[in-house]
């Protein structure tokens, strides 16, 4: 597959049975075949998405020692500021060469997730960070269910299989800035190394210019870029994990602009989508034949993350 489908989430929102099924044959195909797709049709509105993006320049823009007092120790970066190069992708130990921010799960009051996960940290310089951060990260986690619920169909699952376990599930918002790059990178860093992601799927603002690249099951790298009222939604690991590769988690990458454009600067949002700790990744028993044995261990979603954030660099042993 040489470029990424593009689906409409309208189809599967519709009354019309017939582009329900449309949209769930297309979007399984495409995770089967390439692990990507550009989806039109989302919760997240042009004058949100605006607000969003002026918050966050308006973050990274902040003075480093600012910014600084935001990166809390002790939590593997899972909530507020984490600072320039101290993500690496696994494998690798040059680091990305970029800083982030997270925001992280609004636990329903009652849930038993409620002292599960650290509290969001608030921008005290920024007013207006926190309030717009919240009401993207909401919106990604609307459109988010609705993607898995067309997938749960197109595997043969209940329609809501996938509801109760990302319902105040360990999901994040990582707004990132991709600093212009002012000398030669050493050991060869790229912006963000060749990586799967950890999650159930990925919802990508900012991809609609150059810079991610897909690896294809040929092993060819191609652009990814989506049209302007489109996120790019990918496969992550658990996922690919639980449907024993059914669904493909695809090897991406942000690499770096030529040389000329060096001095700019990249911003992209991805919300990675996980499911509560206790969710069994076991392989799904639709999942395997015997032209399709097990291929995975048994793991819980929390053990995962866990030792996926020792690999990244973001916790220690």
């Amino acid at each position: 597959m040489q470029q990424i489908p593009s689906v409409d989430l309208r189809d599967f929102l519709s009354d019309d049975p017939a582009r329900k099924h449309k949209f769930v044959n297309e979007i399984g195909k495409a995770y089967e075949e390439i692990g990507f797709v550009a989806l039109k049709g989302h919760f997240l509105d042009d004058q949100l998405v605006g607000e969003l993006y002026d918050e966050v320049r308006n973050f990274f823009t902040l003075p480093l020692e600012t910014k600084a007092k935001y990166e809390i120790p002790g939590i593997g970066g899972q909530r507020g500021y984490v600072s320039f190069g101290k993500e690496h992708a696994k494998g690798r130990s040059a680091g990305d060469l970029k800083e982030f921010w997270h925001f992280g799960q609004y636990v329903s009051e009652g849930s038993k997730w409620e002292g599960e996960y650290p509290d969001n940290v608030i921008v005290e310089e920024l007013p207006k960070f926190n309030t717009v951060g919240k009401q993207a990260y909401q919106m990604l986690e609307k459109t988010g269910v609705y993607v898995l619920r067309a997938l749960a169909l197109h595997i043969g699952l209940d329609e809501f299989y996938f509801d109760n376990y990302i319902k105040d599930g360990n999901s994040i918002l990582r707004p990132i800035h991709y600093p212009p790059i002012t000398d030669e990178p050493k050991d060869g860093a790229v912006r963000a190394a060749a990586h799967g992601d950890i999650n159930l799927i990925t919802l990508l603002m900012g991809a609609q210019g150059k810079g991610l690249q897909v690896q294809n099951h040929e092993g060819q790298w191609i652009d990814a870029i989506a049209q302007d009222d489109e996120l790019m939604i990918n496969v992550g690991d658990m996922l690919s994990r639980h449907t024993n590769n059914k669904l493909k988690s695809t090897i991406h990458q942000v690499v770096n602009p030529p040389r000329e454009l060096w001095g700019t600067s990249r911003f992209s949002i991805p919300f990675f989508m996980h499911p509560v700790s206790d969710m069994k990744l076991d392989c799904l028993p639709q999942c395997i034949d015997e032209n399709n044995p097990k291929l995975y261990e048994d793991i819980t979603a929390g053990d995962f993350l866990n030792e996926r954030l020792v690999e990244l660099g973001l916790i220690k042993k």
